[in-house]
């Protein structure tokens, strides 16, 4: 075949094949560049302010989300986006990569493993805690970070292997009217007062309370809200199950928490402990009060590894029994985990204690909790 015959006889037609193979190369041109963004993202994503990341670490972040490049790709990355990015390496060896302490703060489209796995187990276990204003700027995190694990090869078998389990027999969770509950969150993280339709415990019709919101407390599958009354003149902290308010209004008033609150005292001190109509009689309803438990080794033997108090000390008799010594807040909850233990726990003082344990006339743990919330 000469040359003449492989000449075009219509430069048309001779057009056609050429623009495809162009189209073709810019295609993949396209591609390739979409690939080297979306991978120089997640480079970027990898690395903190104040803490040097070494490109192993980067590089094996890189294959856990599916990206098949070698090191030296990653290498070759980091030093192009050095041109054109904040970011700094140190001479160390290996070499470590961070952002300059002098850098904007950054929001890419992309977060590592590590950061979509807690955002994942953020999602699964504390929604129920944090407030619509910080929910609805965290949705969109959360979304990232379902479909950062959908593509990984490897942080699903954590996920699948990780969960919280309650230490008591699981409940379903009441209903909560989501209005109500968003308005108390919000009026709490902005310190309103609310006005709430609620019905107590004890009582079958709802009545209207101006509230002082101070705190949200999560106790099993129970949401309670710390408030005090507007009418109270004493300004007595109260609990209030969330899911007894039938409506809620935020006011513009401000709230107001008694002087000198701390969450962690209060607690410390056992406020949410519930009182037991036996420990009355004692000094202080029976707060920090010195015990002895004498169990079998079988039933003590779970008190030598998780602790009642720090001061708790051990013995182990000569009948191979154990005596526990330690300072508790003499509560309900105390009373109805005792009564767990069954013939495994073989004494308690002060007698009252023990008293309480064996009487289960009184139903303590559930009678306490409505007498102590009073909602």
């Amino acid at each position: 075949m000469t040359a003449q015959q492989l000449k075009p006889q219509n430069p048309q037609e001779a057009a056609a094949p050429i623009d495809n193979s162009d189209s073709a190369s810019e295609t993949a041109a396209s591609r390739h560049g979409a690939a080297t963004t979306a991978r120089q993202w997640q480079v970027l994503s990898q690395l903190q302010r104040n803490r040097w990341v070494g490109t192993t670490h980067i590089y094996q972040q890189l294959a856990l989300a599916g990206f098949d490049i070698s090191l030296r790709t990653v290498q070759r990355d980091l030093n192009a986006l050095a041109k054109r990015f904040p970011i700094e390496k140190n001479n160390a060896n290996p070499q470590g990569w961070r952002w300059c302490d002098d850098a904007p703060l950054q929001s890419l489209p992309h977060m590592n493993l590590s950061q979509a796995v807690a955002f994942n187990m953020v999602e699964a276990n504390l929604t129920q805690l944090l407030p619509p204003v910080i929910l609805d700027e965290l949705f969109p995190w959360f979304d990232l970070a379902r479909r950062q694990l959908k593509n990984s090869k490897v942080t699903h078998s954590w996920i699948d292997r990780v969960r919280i389990e309650t230490a008591t027999q699981p409940l379903i969770a009441p209903h909560i009217d989501l209005d109500s509950k968003d308005h108390i969150y919000h009026a709490l993280f902005y310190q309103l007062q609310i006005k709430a339709c609620y019905t107590r415990g004890d009582k079958s019709a709802a009545s209207e309370y101006v509230l002082n919101p101070i705190a949200i407390i999560q106790r099993g599958v129970i949401i309670y809200l710390l408030a005090t009354r507007t009418d109270d003149a004493d300004a007595v902290i109260r609990t209030f199950a969330l899911h007894r308010f039938a409506s809620v209004d935020i006011l513009e008033s401000a709230a107001r928490t008694p002087d000198n609150f701390q969450l962690d005292d209060y607690l410390d001190a056992g406020g949410m402990g519930f009182s037991h109509p036996l420990f009355r009689q004692l000094p202080n309803h029976g707060k920090n009060t010195a015990i002895e438990l004498h169990f079998t080794k079988a039933a003590g033997k779970s008190l030598t590894e998780s602790k009642l108090s720090y001061d708790q000390t051990v013995t182990i008799n000569a009948d191979d029994t154990l005596t526990i010594h330690t300072t508790v807040n003499l509560t309900s909850q105390l009373v109805w985990w005792l009564r767990g233990f069954g013939k495994g726990l073989l004494d308690a003082k002060p007698e009252l204690l023990y008293q309480a344990v064996l009487d289960t006339a009184f139903e303590p743990h559930n009678a306490s909790l409505e007498k102590q919330s009073k909602y």
